[in-house]
């Protein structure tokens, strides 16, 4: 009898664990689709870090769309792997690579310049490549703080204007619910400081600034037609793992058991950039297809302005 006591609280046990299995893949794992059937015939579309993952996904969806889609990638080897990709997935052949290094804003403006001189619109920005990285740029800023926030703060200024000249036009960035542990402290957190925790911080820091600067923009782009969302792809299996330190690879992993994949982790990117009517959304927080309200501090529009211009005096448009 003690034998088949035991046996039915292991079994009762298991069945406890592999319903909170369940619930958590369900809240965490399953994702919203987009469906709706946009075309973006004649539109173009450009994304950041459109080599892997999320951006990768969205660009199928988008090129499937009819868009010409412009992949700004830092390595030349990966980003023609996917752009081969993407065609062949697609069967769309303009999708194209160009050059970009987040870590560089030098290399954020050359990047500017050349697409500027070589297309004529841009209906769709999507800022969506980022890192989850301690370290220093070349231009002396946190490394997830820069590559996060500030290059794409940079490149989204230098590319307004054809942004205003095609519109509707959108600019969607891609954000994580770590923004609920970020803080925008003025005299930290562009600084490089090395530290067990500082990947963590510095990656819903810069996550917390995204969402921040979208809201702002809202408010600058107002009548401008351009609107703006800030979209959370919920917990996904991505590449950005790669560059955590080796002391969190052990709670990655376990997460990635709840992660959905990057096609369900693209809709919601996928949704801002195409979806008709959501232009009074403009400047929201979108979580699966759905406006959401964010962390207090990210809905704090004086500290948003303050971001504003604090990026503005970090990337040189003042002085």
């Amino acid at each position: 009898m003690e034998a088949l006591g035991a046996l039915g609280a292991v079994g009762a046990g298991a069945a406890l664990l592999l319903g909170l299995y369940a619930l958590l893949h369900y809240y965490l794992g399953v994702a919203t689709r987009c469906r709706n059937a946009v075309s973006l015939r004649g539109k173009t579309v450009l994304i950041t870090g459109g080599n892997s993952g999320i951006g990768k996904a969205t660009a199928v969806d988008l090129a499937r769309r009819g868009a010409r889609v412009v992949l700004a990638c830092r390595d030349k080897a990966r980003g023609e792997s996917a752009v081969y990709d993407i065609r062949r997935e697609s069967g769309n052949s303009e999708v194209i690579l160009m050059i970009l290094d987040l870590g560089s804003l030098n290399s954020v403006r050359a990047f500017a310049q050349s697409f500027l001189e070589s297309e004529p619109r841009l209906d769709i920005l999507i800022n969506n490549a980022g890192v989850f990285m301690t370290g220093q740029t070349a231009d002396g800023f946190d490394q997830a703080f820069q590559v996060n926030h500030l290059a794409h703060f940079l490149l989204t200024h230098l590319l307004l204007d054809r942004l205003k000249r095609s519109a509707p036009s959108r600019v969607v960035t891609v954000v994580s619910s770590m923004h609920v542990f970020g803080k925008i402290d003025f005299q930290t957190i562009h600084k490089p400081v090395e530290g067990i925790w500082k990947a963590p911080l510095s990656y819903g820091n810069s996550k917390l600034a995204n969402i921040l600067h979208v809201r702002e923009l809202a408010n600058q782009l107002e009548g401008t037609n351009v609107t703006c969302y800030a979209a959370h792809p919920g917990a996904v299996r991505t590449e950005i793992g790669r560059s955590i330190p080796w002391w969190l690879h052990w709670s990655f992993s376990f997460m990635q058991l709840f992660s959905r994949d990057c096609d369900a982790a693209a809709q919601t990117s996928i949704y801002c950039a195409t979806e008709e009517g959501i232009e009074r959304l403009s400047g929201r927080y979108f979580v699966d297809c759905q406006a959401k309200v964010p962390s207090p501090q990210a809905r704090d529009d004086q500290l948003a302005k303050k971001l504003w211009e604090f990026s503005e005096r970090l990337v040189g448009l003042t002085t």
